[in-house]
């Protein structure tokens, strides 16, 4: 069990150099600072108690940050390979390193592309895709549904893995759970640390209704069935300006910071987090709810967090809303009533900006989002358009397509459905979605039909979009 105090948060500053060039070229980190990072890890787990950490079944379950394989979204290779040697050294029975990808994505070839595999097999670690695991319900508690109460949930249980239920819920005084997220701020949640890592336990299919201003409540409904016994936020660099930006943009929303934050008070580390990022409470709303809910283990504000190191140089406030550079060819509309920055807006913002700026996409359309558009707006629409979200649909889509025709109207109709966004998009701006998996077009033919043999229920977007629309 850790020796630590439930409010207790170590921060641990590397000082080894990164790397020499632009961070638009993701490379490995230099052997020195990888090094460090390996020293720095053991250092943190050794002060939270060790071995004795490890409880009765010897196992230790690692969560990394694997949402997608593009550089800077998700947690280092080094650092997870750095927690699974300091766990396999410490005499830990078995490892499992298990995610659930984005929507739009499938966890076993984020874990062929970011290198995980490889790591797995060099330590004889199991991996465990949760898109590809049987589920059980569960129930988000947090509102009722949105026909019994205003603004309520739309969707109110959700499938989890069995995996997780199984080993971190039902047997979560046996096995150790370890959380290794990305240091990254959010453009829908402020931050994504460790509470909002837990969001890959709700199936894809059940992330997609509620992404909206429910996004927080959920985030925290997830927290009160299972809370990780350590998190490990991992900030060699930290990301702003959202959690997934263009690459092209990487000098100016990848920063250095050359920092591990480790804690076993979940919320603790991410306000620590967040701190770093010039960030508060009221910046992260999930973070608020987990604190009013009793899921922060008396820790009500930063001035109850004992912070183990010095952070006093991070003076900086870091935006978390993404850049506003989009390309000129293409129209955006924005609801003047509603218009959910968790949903129907800041998703398929960040995609555009990827396609557009990564891929070299085309313009020469319209997108419509939110809630709230003037008729006569909407009238003089000319060529293809993207209506985005359940509030756009249910206002605008049937008048669009009566007009200009179903196959030049594409939709995307929950408040965040990532494959639908995708699929409408690569076919608007004529990139293919093959291009998006840095490997041989075989090899990720090859991981697809894993995936699809072994029953993944990911949201995968059809690998020809591009050239037949789909939505």
């Amino acid at each position: 069990m850790s020796t630590q105090k439930p409010s207790a948060v170590t921060v641990r500053r590397l000082l080894a150099p990164h790397q020499a060039g632009p961070f638009t070229q993701f490379k490995p980190l230099p052997e020195a600072l990888k090094e460090e990072a390996f020293a720095a890890v053991a250092e943190i787990f050794d002060a939270a108690g060790g071995k004795s950490l490890l409880k009765s079944s010897g196992d230790v379950y690692i969560k990394p940050n694997g949402i997608d394989s593009k550089p800077y979204c998700h947690t280092r290779p080094e650092l997870v390979e750095a927690v699974i040697a300091y766990w396999k050294k410490a005499g830990a029975n078995r490892i499992f390193l298990f995610e659930n990808s984005t929507q739009s994505n499938f966890t076993r070839m984020v874990f062929a592309i970011t290198g995980y595999s490889k790591i797995c097999r060099r330590y004889g670690v199991k991996e465990v895709y949760l898109d590809e695991e049987k589920n059980i319900s569960f129930t988000f508690k947090g509102k009722q549904a949105e026909e019994k109460e205003k603004d309520g949930y739309r969707r109110t249980s959700f499938d989890i893995p069995l995996f997780v239920a199984d080993n971190l819920i039902e047997k979560a005084d046996e096995n150790l759970y370890i959380s290794l997220p990305k240091l990254k701020t959010h453009s829908m949640a402020g931050v994504t640390l460790g509470v909002k890592n837990q969001w890959a336990f709700p199936q894809q299919n059940d992330r997609r209704p509620d992404h909206n201003y429910n996004l927080p409540h959920k985030l925290a409904d997830v927290l009160g069935y299972i809370q990780p016994d350590f998190t490990l936020i991992e900030g060699i660099e930290a990301t702003v300006c959202g959690h997934y930006p263009a690459t092209a943009f990487a000098e100016e929303c990848i920063k250095p910071f050359k920092v591990l934050i480790g804690s076993a008070n979940v919320v603790a580390a991410d306000m620590v987090g967040a701190r770093l990022f010039g960030l508060t409470l009221d910046d992260v709303p999930h973070l608020k709810i987990a604190i009013e809910r009793g899921y922060s283990k008396g820790v009500r504000s930063l001035d109850d967090v004992e912070i183990i190191g010095d952070i006093s140089d991070f003076t900086e406030v870091y935006p978390y809303d993404l850049i506003q550079r989009f390309p000129e060819d293409v129209k955006i509309l924005k609801g003047g009533e509603r218009l959910c920055a968790e949903g129907c807006k800041n998703n398929p913002l960040t995609l555009l900006q990827v396609l557009t700026y990564d891929y070299q996409g085309k313009g020469g359309w319209t997108m419509i989002m939110g809630k709230g558009h003037a008729p006569a707006v909407i009238d003089a629409i000319s060529g293809k358009a993207l209506v985005m979200g359940r509030c756009a649909a249910a206002e605008v889509g049937d008048r669009l397509a009566k007009r200009l025709g179903k196959k030049n109207v594409y939709f995307s109709g929950h408040c965040n459905d990532l494959c639908a966004t995708t699929n409408a998009m690569c076919h608007l701006m004529k990139v293919s979605p093959l291009k998006m998996a840095p490997q041989p077009l075989a090899q990720s033919v090859k991981v697809l039909t894993l995936a699809k043999l072994h029953g993944t229920k990911a949201n995968i977007p059809f690998l020809l979009a591009d050239i037949f629309k789909v939505v």
